[in-house]
Parts: C-alpha cells; structure tokens; sequence
C-alpha cells in the first residue's frame, strides 16, 4: 500500500468515526454503536471503500490497548468495598449465569465445538462499565443504592473478564482446551497482577519527578503510552495476550487503586488527575479505529440472511444475555426497584463484549455467521438497556445510599 493510500484510510476512518459517534449521542445511543455502524457502512457490508488492511490492524491493536488501559484507569476498588456482597453476588451471577447460558446453547443446541462455544459464552460474560456509568451519570443515579451495586459489581466483572480473555486467548492459540493451560494462565495472571502494579507505580514515581523538571510540553502522555506498549510486550512474553498489560497499567496508576498494595504504594490523587486529562485525547483519537476495525472485519454480504441458524442462533443468545444479567440482581435482597434497575443496568456488552469477539474473529474461531451473529447480540444489549434504565428511572424513585 502506498503512503497516501494509508493516509486517506486513516483519514475516512477518523471522520466517519466521529461523525457516527456524534449521529449516535443524539439519537440517545452509546457513541460505541456509531462507530460501529461507521465501519459497517465504509467496509464491504456496504460501500466498500475501506478494507481492514495491516496497517490499520496494528493501529486498532494499539487502540484496544488503550481502552483496556482506561477501563483500568478507571475502575474503583473502593466502589466494591463499599458495595460490599452484593456487588460479589451480582458480579458473580453476572459472570457465572451467562457463561454457563452460552456454553450450553452454543454446544448442547447448536452442536458448536467446546472451543466456540466457550468463546460464546465468554463474550456473553462482558459487562460495559463505560457505557452503564454513562448512563448513571446521565440521570444522577451513580450514588444511588443500585449505582454502587453496580459500579462495584462492574470492577469484579472487568477483572473477571480479563483473566477470561487471558484463558481463552490460551486456548487459541494452544491449539485447544487444555487444564495444564488453565493453571499456567492463572499462574502468569497472578504473578503478572502482583508485579506489575508494583513496577507500574515505581515508574510513575519516576516520570512525576521528570514531569516537574522537564522543560518540554507532552512528558506524560509520552511515557504513559510508553508504559502501556512495554506492559503489553511483557504480558505477551509470560504468555498471557498484550491487553492483560494494558489493563494492569491502567489498574496500576488509577488513583483509586489501593488494593493490596495500597497502603505501601498510595497514589498522588493529582498526578492520578493529570494522567487521566493528558491520556484521554490519545485514547480517543486511537479506540475509534479499533470499533471501526470490526465493522470493518464483517461482511454482511456473506451471511445467509434466509437461514434459521442466524435468526435462532442471535435470537437465542439475545435472550439469555438479558436474562444472564438480569437473574444476578435477584440474588440480592433489595427493593424490586432496585434490583431491576442493577440487572438492566448491569447488561450492556459495549467495547468489552467487541473485544471478545473480535479475539474469536482473530483466531479463527468464529466464522461469518456466528461472528455476524454475536456483533448484533453485543449491538442490540448495548442500545436496549439505556432505554430501559431510563424508563425504570421515570418510573421509580432515586434511592441514595
């Protein structure tokens, strides 16, 4: 590919991203659906004009690494204290419930292999904090009683589904489903989330000594971008995937992180600030690109509209999504209002359920359909809940802890 080519993809991407994603905010969606829909409408599915070609790939690369390190930077560990067992109960059931769903639909119903199905039922297992806080936020409910249910819960779920993703990621490229697998991953995840917030923080001591003397504009994003790109390299080397590193960097720098080194390691609550203000533009600038890549890598032309698979296939997992989610919030002794608002809120897949099953593209698990299939699961338990929690909120009172 010559150089201008490159740049004039580059540019179409950025622009059709952003005006989707501002097309998606105003019609009450989640800006992740816009830039979706972008990759959809310039890939093959539509227009055709842009292919996912290797250069753009490895920019995606480095915007799931990004997102991975935001989620992390923005994950509270203090929000599931305070939520205390009821955060446990929901996140577990949250994790548990769906899975269990679709491992069993994928392979007992579909005769899909175990390796499929299990990344079925790893993609139904995501829970998008960015987009249930949003959401929150929007209708002043994040220091509600179900708000910190589920801000807690959604820490356990994030942590629950980046050791997943190591797992399955194992299992992709082992070849297969293997025990002696499992135990080398939880080992490398382990060890990997003992040492490199260790590391992470010792180096942040450092770059906020070169930040104070430094005469030059931009040190932070620059060696924070540095630190997520060497976290990554060094998960791959222990042989967990690269996003476990840039969750763990993330993790590792949240002001908000104090758990279980907390008390040795704790954060400067202003160096925490300014890393997260300098980091979001990079951040983005680069994740946009990622939630075009899969648009992108789905070729609805290739899908057999007139088959039942793929109507039965996404009907089917659609529901048990939703009542997945929703049958964890049960579990806790609430209000009915709060519980249905901490299991509806507690559904949307977003960025978290793309990156699951874009790994399963990657690897060659998924094929067409069931990819097709699980991008309009992900699509539809990400619009729907931001309805349902607004009309819950109409209907219900705030309840504040």
């Amino acid at each position: 590919m010559q150089t201008h080519d490159f740049l004039l993809i580059l540019l179409g991407i950025l622009l059709t991203a952003r005006i989707f994603a501002e097309l998606a905010i105003r019609l009450k969606m989640p800006s992740v659906i816009g830039e979706l829909v972008a990759g959809i409408v310039l890939g093959p599915s539509l227009l055709g004009w842009i292919e996912p070609v290797e250069a753009i790939k490895l920019l995606a690369e480095v915007g799931i690494l990004l997102l991975l390190f935001e989620v992390g930077l923005e994950t509270d560990i203090r929000r599931l204290v305070n939520a205390g067992s009821r955060s446990v109960i929901v996140a577990v059931s949250g994790f548990v419930l769906p899975f269990a769903f679709g491992f069993s639909l994928a392979h007992w119903l579909f005769d899909l292999s175990i390796l499929i199905s299990l990344f079925i039922g790893g993609t139904l297992t995501a829970t998008s904090i960015g987009i249930t806080v949003r959401v929150l936020t929007d209708m002043g409910r994040q220091q509600s009683r179900e708000g910190q249910i589920v801000l807690g819960a959604a820490v356990l779920d994030d942590v629950f589904g980046v050791i997943l993703l190591a797992i399955l990621y194992e299992f992709s490229t082992g070849g297969g489903v293997s025990l002696m697998n499992v135990g080398k991953v939880f080992i490398f995840v382990g060890s990997f989330f003992v040492l490199a917030p260790i590391a992470a923080k010792l180096i942040s001591l450092i770059i906020r000594h070169f930040d104070s003397v430094s005469e030059i504009s931009g040190l932070i994003p620059t060696m924070i971008v540095s630190l997520v790109l060497f976290f990554a390299w060094l998960a791959h080397v222990v042989g967990a995937p690269e996003l476990l590193g840039g969750f763990a960097a993330g993790l590792a720098l949240s002001r908000r992180f104090f758990l279980p080194l907390g008390v040795a390691l704790r954060a400067d609550e202003s160096f925490s600030h300014r890393i997260e203000e300098q980091m979001k533009p990079i951040v983005h600038l680069f994740t946009p690109i990622f939630f075009v890549m899969v648009g992108l890598s789905l070729n609805l032309h290739k899908i057999d509209w007139s088959s039942a698979f793929i109507w039965q296939f996404s009907l089917s997992m659609l529901l048990f999504a939703f009542i997945g989610k929703m049958v964890g919030a049960f579990f806790i002794r609430e209000p009915l209002s709060v519980r249905l608002m901490t299991g509806v809120a507690m559904v949307p897949r977003g960025e978290v359920g793309l990156i699951f099953a874009e790994l399963g593209r990657v690897s060659g698990i998924y094929n067409n359909e069931i990819y097709a299939g699980m991008i309009l699961v992900i699509a539809f338990t990400t619009l729907i809940p931001p309805f349902l929690m607004k009309w819950l909120h109409r209907h219900y009172p705030t309840s504040v802890t």
